[in-house]
């Protein structure tokens, strides 16, 4: 946690799920220059008189250095053989405000948790709370769900509070506002058990979901919901990622994502893409 502008805000957390090593962009590089025989590598030299076997591919991505990419890539620049390697990152509570920041590098694979999909409970809580007009259980409950980056309990009860707010003016102006927000056969629920917020809430938590409730809700989503993803960048987008985004110009959030991961890539990439102070 870390106070900035005035409020405290959670950092993200990230772990490096998969990397497919530096010895195919070695290889990639030789490959141009045919000149497989001057590597250090022994399962690199064996290319030049033989296609790899299973067992020589697996040395090849498990080679640690290559003096060939570090000259390509700190003294001729030649970034482009960077691009044969891959690195997959898992990023859990990030804001949505660094996901926009996010794609706006081109050349990367990315996954997000989908609001769509995933904002039932958030609804539930909502149709719990109206129903026995109970405001505060709501904002109990969405605090619980710790949904936001922010971590001051005042703040986030503002947030959830206007949450309910958009909610409720959406209520009054959707004649079947129920069926949109429970799936069919949970609308039974809300007559049996709407004297109790607690009750009904986990009925509906227990009941069938709306796979796709957040269609008719994501209006209430701000930049401050946490979001999961899964992303993918070759070495090269990665180095410009790095030189971007933990650059002191850079928005705070997406920094403290890029030197997250920075902490997760192992220092056969950072050699390659971070300049030696």
């Amino acid at each position: 946690m870390q106070e900035t502008y005035g409020i405290n805000y959670s950092k993200p957390e990230v772990v490096l799920m998969q990397d497919t090593g530096i010895g195919v962009a070695e290889a990639a590089a030789r490959t141009c220059y045919d000149s497989f025989q001057n590597s250090e590598n022994e399962s690199v030299k064996y290319i030049q008189n033989y296609m790899p076997d299973d067992s020589t591919c697996k040395e090849i991505n498990d080679i640690q250095e290559s003096s060939l990419l570090d000259d390509l890539a700190w003294t001729h620049f030649h970034h482009s053989i960077l691009e044969h390697a891959n690195l997959s990152f898992l990023i859990r509570g990030t804001s949505r405000g660094v996901l926009q920041e996010h794609a706006r590098h081109r050349i990367q694979a990315i996954s997000v948790r989908s609001t769509r999909y995933t904002m039932s409970s958030v609804i539930n809580a909502f149709v719990a709370s109206h129903l026995s007009k109970n405001r505060e259980f709501f904002i109990d409950k969405i605090l619980d769900f710790d949904m936001f980056v922010t971590c001051d309990k005042e703040y986030n009860k503002i947030e959830a509070a206007t949450i309910y707010d958009k909610l409720e003016f959406q209520f009054k102006r959707v004649e079947d506002f129920y069926e949109i927000a429970v799936a069919k056969s949970s609308l039974g629920f809300l007559e049996e058990f709407k004297n109790s917020s607690e009750v009904l809430f986990e009925a509906l938590e227990s009941g069938k979901k709306k796979r796709n409730v957040g269609d008719a809700f994501k209006h209430i989503v701000t930049d401050n919901w946490k979001v999961d993803m899964v992303v993918t960048f070759n070495l090269r987008s990665l180095k410009n990622y790095f030189t971007l985004r933990d650059s002191g110009a850079a928005y705070f959030q997406i920094r403290w994502l890029a030197q997250e991961m920075m902490r997760a890539t192992p220092s056969k990439y950072l050699d390659l893409i971070i300049k030696k102070k």
